[in-house]
């Protein structure tokens, strides 16, 4: 199990994004807010915390802008060592997947009949997936506990960009702090784009209403929407 505990300086992590979103993600962390998040990210460092993931914006680093096809967006990363690799609910292979992860799995098979044997989903993003959260950091053991802390400025800065893309996309929003993200869609970005709401893949919420995860068949609704905005491309390979 590796260490995927934040130890680099903010400027380590930004540095890696992708080119297409450099511009975006330099003007948050100059920003007030940004400048807020990042001192209390160093403050909690200081204190003694352990954060994870080791690489926050590495959703960033594998799918840059003008690649993405498709959004998944998840509520903050796991909160146990070794888990979070900075793509939205996805663990290093060799790890057990979480709770979320297995419903997520088992809806792939359910819906498409795809076996996964990885549990890292980094080949989604080199194929354009972004993987990203609400929240991008956590603290060991305790969920949500950097909601609240400014990232939320940043990941509706970045979903409100793709969403005036005139390219489809597909956004995949899963859990009630992805949901909310569906009011930086205007009526002509609703149109454009494939807005998939479902319930987070937590065993917590998967079978419940309104809009339970297991059964929503978000994967096979992307690969029909795909198929039909974006002609002549490769359709994802989701057992990859």
């Amino acid at each position: 199990m590796g260490d995927n505990r934040l130890h680099e300086p903010p400027e380590a992590w930004l540095a890696r994004t992708a080119p297409g979103w450099r511009e975006t993600v330099c003007a948050f962390a100059n920003s007030s807010p940004g400048q807020r998040l990042l001192t209390q990210l160093r403050s909690r460092l200081q204190d003694g915390a352990t954060i994870f993931p080791a690489e926050p914006l590495r959703a960033m680093a594998l799918t840059d802008r003008t690649e993405v096809r498709v959004v998944i967006l998840g509520q903050d990363p796991y909160h146990g060592a070794g888990q979070a690799e900075g793509l939205a609910f996805s663990v290093p292979d060799g790890v057990k997947p979480p709770p979320s992860l297995r419903n997520i799995l088992a809806e792939l098979r359910r819906d498409l009949g795809i076996d996964r044997s990885q549990v890292s989903l980094r080949d989604w993003a080199g194929q354009g997936v972004l993987l990203l959260n609400a929240v991008l950091t956590v603290e060991e053991g305790r969920p949500a506990s950097h909601a609240g802390l400014g990232w939320e400025a940043f990941t509706d800065e970045i979903i409100r960009m793709l969403a005036g893309s005139n390219r489809p996309m597909v956004f995949m929003l899963w859990g009630a702090h992805a949901a909310a993200k569906r009011a930086l869609f205007g009526p002509a970005a609703l149109e454009r784009h494939a807005v998939l709401v479902a319930n987070h893949p937590s065993p917590l919420s998967a079978r419940r209403p309104p809009v339970p995860f297991l059964g929503c068949g978000h994967f096979g609704r992307a690969s029909a929407f795909l198929a039909t905005m974006q002609p002549g491309r490769p359709p994802i390979d989701w057992a990859r």
